[in-house]
């Protein structure tokens, strides 16, 4: 990995990040590299430095930057139809709407444009199917979530937020939510009561640190909500589409839930693209008027994620990401060093834990910055390694050289601080 040393360069990248600084919210705490190009597993910055992705976007770019067939639909469709609104029919919605149930193995889709978008419309369809089908109390439905949760950045979502920073400020906030630990299906068990309207949880926890629950966990949680006629609605934002070595990480143990919500990886690393997908009697407790999206399952979006979900299966990226992720997580489990607590994931999602005590994920991830990876810390204790699916076994082995390397440094400066 060649780096530039232009002076004319690094000035450049430092007003760039200055100009963001000065105009966009301070709500994100970027590392100091400027991209401006990606293709295929790789980004590059504005001094020519090449880097391997090791984000993918929280798992948006499993596609890999730039992929052709989806640049090339993208391109097709928006010179012929983008966006007209739900209030018409369109010949691109359906095809792909089709297809998602297929590969999902559910009956009916929601198509909206975020993640968050996408749990909101199944907090909202849980709740009324409470009312409507179950029969609870107006305004008493309660839904089920995990400490460690993160399903977006709503004031609705953030009420049942475990993180006090994502909480702190915002309220007041909706009821209606009861938090149990993750992993722990007696607590689920105990929980549950008449008002029980969904249990709504990630089959692993992302943005929580990569936490795979006990085997068992989910097929056991589906098992208690079919027992007491509770909803199983599980979030695969970031885990679904292949990211875990399956179509749905809930297919590990062969779990069909209620509903499920879907994003990032459905745009192609493109278009914001997401979808509530469910079992017929949940979905039918909307009616026109009663949900909506302006934007929503348009023309271009629906175009560019049948063709991801194309490009999945022809490419045979699920797969992929079992082998590469198996692959990967043993290698990376056979460093040694006192720097590390544990490494964990599933599939092309894993995560390095460091100890809090000798450094920071964050320092972590400066020092790959400087090998050419480019990786994110959560919460300050985890580095992620979640790169395009389309990434190769030699890749796989330059990244893990370049980690074990960094590993090896940040040894040598912590006994010698």
């Amino acid at each position: 990995m060649n780096f530039t040393n232009n002076s004319t360069s690094h000035s450049t990248s430092k007003a760039t990040i200055e100009l963001e600084q000065q105009f966009c919210a301070n709500n994100y705490n970027p590392l100091p590299v400027v991209l401006v190009r990606g293709e295929g597993v790789h980004v590059w910055d504005d001094r020519g430095n090449r880097y391997l992705d090791m984000m993918s976007a929280y798992s948006a770019v499993s596609h890999g930057h730039a992929h052709p067939r989806l640049v090339k639909v993208l391109q097709e469709q928006a010179g012929t139809l983008s966006v007209v609104s739900r209030a018409f029919y369109s010949d691109r919605l359906a095809p792909f709407l089709e297809r998602l149930c297929g590969l999902t193995g559910m009956d009916v889709a929601l198509p909206m444009n975020t993640g968050v978008e996408a749990v909101e419309t199944a907090i909202k369809a849980a709740r009324k199917w409470a009312y409507d089908v179950k029969g609870v109390e107006a305004d008493q439905a309660e839904i089920i979530v995990c400490d460690g949760n993160f399903h977006g950045r709503t004031t609705t979502v953030v009420a049942f937020s475990s993180e006090a920073g994502y909480r702190e400020g915002f309220g007041p906030f909706a009821p209606g939510f009861k938090r149990i630990p993750y992993g722990d299906a007696g607590a689920l068990e105990a929980a549950i009561t008449p008002n029980t309207a969904a249990f709504l949880v990630e089959p692993v926890q992302g943005e929580g640190g990569i936490i795979i629950p006990p085997e068992g966990y989910l097929r056991t949680c589906e098992e208690l909500c079919r027992k007491n006629n509770v909803l199983l609605i599980c979030d695969e934002i970031q885990t679904g589409l292949g990211r875990t070595g399956a179509v749905l990480a809930s297919h590990h143990e062969g779990v069909r839930p209620d509903g499920v919500t879907l994003g990032k990886a459905l745009g192609g690393g493109l278009l914001p693209v997401s979808a509530f997908v469910a079992r017929r009697e949940l979905m039918d407790v909307f009616t026109p008027g009663t949900h909506g999206s302006t934007f929503g399952g348009n023309p271009l979006a629906a175009t560019v994620a049948l063709e991801a979900l194309d490009v999945m299966v022809d490419e045979k990226l699920v797969e992929r990401s079992a082998e590469l992720g198996a692959y990967f997580l043993e290698k990376l489990q056979t460093i040694k060093s006192p720097l590390i607590r544990e490494v964990r994931g599933r599939g092309l999602f894993i995560g390095v834990e460091v100890d809090p005590e000798r450094i920071s994920a964050w320092s972590l991830c400066e020092r790959l910055l400087s090998k050419g990876i480019l990786s994110k810390d959560t919460h300050e204790t985890v580095a992620r390694f979640a790169p395009p699916l389309i990434i190769t076994r030699e890749q796989v082995d330059w990244s893990f050289e370049q980690i074990r390397e960094v590993f090896v440094e940040m040894e040598e400066v912590a006994k010698a601080s």
